[in-house]
């Protein structure tokens, strides 16, 4: 495992022990694990959810880094273009994320949302998503790092938790679809406040 510490979030990079998580906390990769919400395409199904999930849902109060995730995939999944515009979902998702410059990365949260001009063809075409998360986890990868050395959390207090789930699309006319997700997400959770979400990694091992 790479014990060298790097800038930023060296701690969670050392806990990680994976490469390309350690390539995401240094700024050496901009892909992450879930894509953005996609545009309408496939054809009419039964699977999709009938009520629209709010994408301004605010964060849980807990300190359980696992919950918070599946609260925040979930939130990273569920949209709704017939009621809010492509800014006021992001407002919604920034108010998730932590307060600490230094752990905080916006860009990757940020392009998991379409961008204006795909948000508008999808108002125009109604759609919406829901989102049921199945489960979440810590890597064994990171939980393998954290055993070794549990103390190179206590500068962060980020910890790494892949969810996986389904978000059901739907659409003017009856269209519907949907398709299984699976995003690994940055969770800080100090011992003395509230979780906060930091980023969306690379993947993982599982």
């Amino acid at each position: 495992m790479n014990q060298r510490i790097a800038a930023g979030a060296a701690a969670f990079a050392v806990l990680a022990g994976s490469a390309s998580l350690i390539a995401y906390l240094t700024g050496d990769s901009d892909k992450h694990a879930s894509s953005p919400a996609p545009a309408a395409t496939s054809s009419p199904s039964p699977t999709a959810s009938a009520n629209s999930s709010s994408s301004a849902s605010k964060p849980p109060s807990t300190r359980d880094p696992v919950e918070f995730a599946k609260a925040a995939a979930g939130a990273l999944w569920s949209y709704d273009t017939r009621t809010l515009t492509q800014p006021q979902h992001l407002a919604g998702l920034k108010a998730w994320m932590t307060t600490e410059s230094k752990y905080a990365d916006w860009d990757s949260v940020a392009s998991q949302v379409p961008d204006p001009t795909l948000w508008s063809r999808m108002r125009d075409n109604g759609q919406y998503a829901t989102a049921k998360v199945a489960e979440g986890h810590m890597p064994q990868a990171f939980k393998t790092a954290l055993a070794e050395n549990p103390g190179a959390i206590t500068e962060a207090y980020v910890y790494a938790v892949t969810v996986s789930g389904k978000q059901s699309i739907a659409w003017h006319g009856g269209g519907a679809g949907a398709e299984g997700r699976s995003i690994t997400l940055a969770i800080q959770c100090r011992p003395d406040r509230n979780c906060a979400l930091a980023g969306v990694t690379p993947r993982v091992a599982p």
